[in-house]
């Protein structure tokens, strides 16, 4: 497979995760992908706008939340988003330590 094709096919899985996560499953919460698989929609843009600064880019965290998202952040938290128990609070910081480094 030549380099092209691999993107293409690459960038096509990552536009189908992001409609199941945005379109098909809004009802997975953030919080619960975060501490099942160490990454979530937040960690998805960042991935995002880090590869955009690689390339020079100039694009804020916020700027690639709404383009993952479709949305701005507090859109989506108003839409989607619901509370979470003290231990799931207390897994997800556990989690978040250990796949994206200490809270800044």
């Amino acid at each position: 497979m030549d380099d092209q094709t691999r993107i293409e096919l690459e960038a096509a899985a990552f536009r189908t995760l992001r409609e199941h996560l945005m379109e098909k499953r809004t009802d997975v919460q953030n919080i619960d992908m975060m501490n099942l698989a160490g990454f979530c929609r937040n960690c998805l843009s960042r991935w995002y706008q880090e590869a955009a600064n690689e390339r020079g880019i100039d694009m804020t965290k916020d700027e690639a939340r709404e383009i993952f998202y479709g949305m701005t952040m507090d859109e989506w938290k108003a839409n989607y988003q619901t509370d979470a128990s003290d231990d799931k609070k207390a897994a997800f910081d556990k989690s978040f330590a250990e796949n994206v480094g200490p809270k800044t």
